[in-house]
């Protein structure tokens, strides 16, 4: 790269901010020049040895603007000293030629060499280092749109391999419409992210709307900038509002082409329902879409039928949900309908079809193995396929193909499980009993038993609870220097418990429920993660069970107990997820003789929640809902103790079943490890 001459009195253009227009020179010594900008009346001081500048020279022909603003024609150029004078001339208004001799000094500040043939002539040429800069990115960038990792480049997230393989698999469809379901803490928004990525990268999608409940908003656009670079807008009421107030005429969906807003705001605006409908999109993504319900007698939920508008006006449909039964079969049903109504149009059809599916499953798991198949099999498989079929290992990888496109849910469901991906430090459940207090509670109806605390919004009932004075001195003992997750059920119980922690026991806390703004929670949130100054506590309604992750910390306090094991799991699930590296410290006080510890026995004996993901959970607690429901509002041990003991031995039954009947189609569709394991290192070769 050549040295720069400089001269006091020359004029240079800053390469990295022409918008300051033509400057001056006024200072250089051996380390720095200072160069005065009169367009912007700014100075800057650049090192001499490799300053952005370039050096602005007019050749003959070339139009010229003094000071006034006049115009010349440049004539000739000369150098002195440096510094160049042109002979230039004009015409005045009369019509006569006026010649005149102008130092650069006197040149105007305003220039816009903007255009490639501008900058020639002006010698603003950049040095060949740069050109030959821009050439290695160009050919980078033509090899990166040839690469089949297109899309998969670039964000910034682990190599995990079932989430490259869900994103490679999902991302490279034409309008793909499939439920991402995987178990909690696996990752399935960093999986739609990609597949996002992916679609914008190959251009195959370039509108896309992201529906969610109101609390997620902020952590998705946070989450699509800081992992994947992609700017998304969030559409709330005051934002549509100020651009119709604007243009009247204008539809506010097509401002913006990636958009993130909630499901309430559709709901109580229809206006906006129809126009973000008018607008069209080519991607919906709709987060815990196991709030869409929906029942064969009833119908669907609001919910469930704004999105179905939506999905049966757009392309391409991304549902993520990690309880897709939570709701009950025929929501489950009902969900795969949105995704493909052709292939799932009778509820009655799909029961049988889940019934006889094991027999299918088993066929489906000696395809996948080495083992050869009997004549019995080729004929099972035969009649499910409608062909015949020999035992070649072109044909078996073809059957499995057809086996997931004609049985089960073919390829439209992803679900990975933590039995199949492992690497989870597991979780401990430390039981917290408590001595009953004076005036308990014991044979109103079950949410008085339960839950108290809601009831009394005054706070008064912190006076006597005694899961208050527990929870004060495990603070300043216990957990004096670990970082704390509480969730509650209420906003008003979460208020009462932060007032009491930080004003009474000096207790650097955070608070996340439902009556914040989202401003609000996000910087709760921010407050709970900081590592030296932040909150020791973060308190959260069960809306923080939802959604947030907070796997730096290991130790989290049910405060209460929800009502459905599911609920239990998203609790869990906020701090037992990829990332942890610590056992989850589960603590859960109760009160001993309570409606409060039967829960507790119910989750721990009879479902084994605390301890691990259990499949079975909410179908045995809708089996047993009626006889668990009298336990619970009376001390009944002669029932209470069979049920947990019945409970729990079909506990065991239906794993032992679900690990004999897996679903090998299904594992098979949302992850295949070798495959998986090829694009990580294609991936990690490319980085390196």
């Amino acid at each position: 790269m050549k040295k720069l001459q400089f001269a006091i009195g020359q004029r240079w253009l800053s390469d990295t901010e022409s918008e300051l227009g033509l400057g001056v020179l006024i200072d250089v010594d051996e380390r720095a020049v200072s160069i005065l900008f009169p367009k912007s009346d700014e100075t800057r001081v650049y090192a001499r040895n490799n300053a952005p500048l370039s050096r602005i020279i007019f050749n003959i022909g070339d139009s010229i603007t003094d000071q006034e603003g006049l115009d010349w024609t440049v004539l000739s150029v000369s150098e002195h000293l440096g510094v160049l004078r042109y002979h230039a001339k004009r015409s005045d208004e009369q019509g006569q030629e006026i010649v005149k001799d102008l130092n650069e000094t006197r040149l105007g500040a305003h220039i816009q060499l903007s255009k490639p043939l501008e900058r020639l002539l002006a010698s603003q040429i950049d040095y060949k280092e740069w050109y030959d800069l821009r050439i290695q990115a160009l050919l980078m960038q033509a090899h990166m749109s040839r690469s089949p990792l297109r899309g998969l480049l670039g964000a910034r997230v682990g190599l995990i391999p079932h989430q490259l393989y869900i994103a490679n698999e999902v991302g490279t469809r034409f309008a793909p419409r499939v439920l991402l379901a995987d178990e909690v803490g696996l990752g399935k928004t960093i999986e739609a992210g990609l597949i996002i990525h992916q679609q914008l990268k190959t251009g195959r999608s370039e509108r896309i709307l992201v529906l969610v409940p109101d609390s997620l908003q902020y952590q998705w656009m946070i989450e699509m900038r800081r992992r994947f670079n992609l700017a998304f807008s969030i559409f709330d009421l005051t934002r549509t509002a100020s651009i119709k107030e604007h243009d009247p005429e204008l539809n506010p969906f097509l401002t913006e082409q990636r958009i993130i807003a909630s499901v309430d705001l559709m709901l109580d605006h229809p206006d906006l329902h129809e126009l973000a409908i008018e607008a069209g999109f080519d991607l919906l993504v709709v987060d815990e879409a196991h709030h869409l319900m929906w029942s064969e007698e009833d119908g669907g939920n609001d919910r469930y039928l704004l999105i179905e508008d939506f999905a049966n006006k757009t392309a391409g449909v991304l549902l993520l949900t990690a309880t897709p039964e939570q709701l009950g079969v025929e929501s489950h049903f009902a969900r795969l309908r949105l995704l493909d109504p052709q292939r799932f149009d009778d509820l009655e059809r799909f029961l049988q079809e889940e019934a006889q599916y094991q027999q299918t499953a088993k066929i489906a798991e000696v395809l996948m193995s080495d083992c050869p198949l009997n004549p019995e099999q080729i004929q099972a498989l035969e009649d499910l396929l409608g062909h015949p079929l020999t035992d070649e290992p072109e044909q078996r990888h073809r059957a499995i193909h057809e086996l997931l496109d004609r049985h089960g849910t073919g390829r439209i469901l992803f679900r990975n499980t933590r039995e199949a991906i492992q690497g989870f430090p597991g979780r401990d459940c430390l039981a917290v009993p408590l001595a009953m207090p004076e005036g308990w509670n014991v044979t109103g109806k079950l949410r008085e038993q339960m839950w108290p605390e809601e009831l009394q919004l005054d706070g008064a009932w912190m006076e006597t609870d005694p899961r208050v004075a527990w929870l004060l001195e495990a603070l300043r003992k216990e957990f004096k220097h670990k970082k704390v997750l509480l969730i509650a059920r209420s906003g008003p119980v979460v208020e009462a418990l932060e007032n009491a922690l930080r004003l009474h026991a000096g207790i650097r806390t955070a608070m996340f429920h439902e009556g914040m703004s989202l401003l609000e929670r996000d910087q709760a949130a921010a407050c709970f993660a900081e590592e030296s100054y932040g909150a020791q506590i973060l308190l959260c309604s069960e809306i923080g069970s939802e959604g947030r992750n907070f796997q730096f910390a290991s130790d989290l306090i049910l405060f209460d107990l929800p009502a459905n094991p599911d609920v239990l799991e998203q609790r869990i699930g906020r701090l037992d997820r990829i990332g942890q590296q610590n056992r989850i410290q589960i603590h859960v006080p109760y009160i001993e003789g309570s409606a409060q510890e039967r829960m507790f026995r119910w989750y721990n004996e009879a479902l084994n929640i605390f301890s691990n993901i259990s499949p079975t959970a909410q179908t045995l607690q809708e089996n047993f809902i009626v006889d668990l429901k009298d336990c619970l509002l009376a001390d009944l041990p002669e029932q209470f103790e069979p049920l947990l003991e019945q409970v729990n031995m079909q506990r065991f039954e239906l794993e032992n079943d679900l690990q004999e009947g897996r679903d090998r189609l299904l594992e098979y569709n949302s992850c295949r490890p070798q495959v998986a394991q090829r694009i990580v290192k294609a991936l990690d070769d490319y980085e390196d």
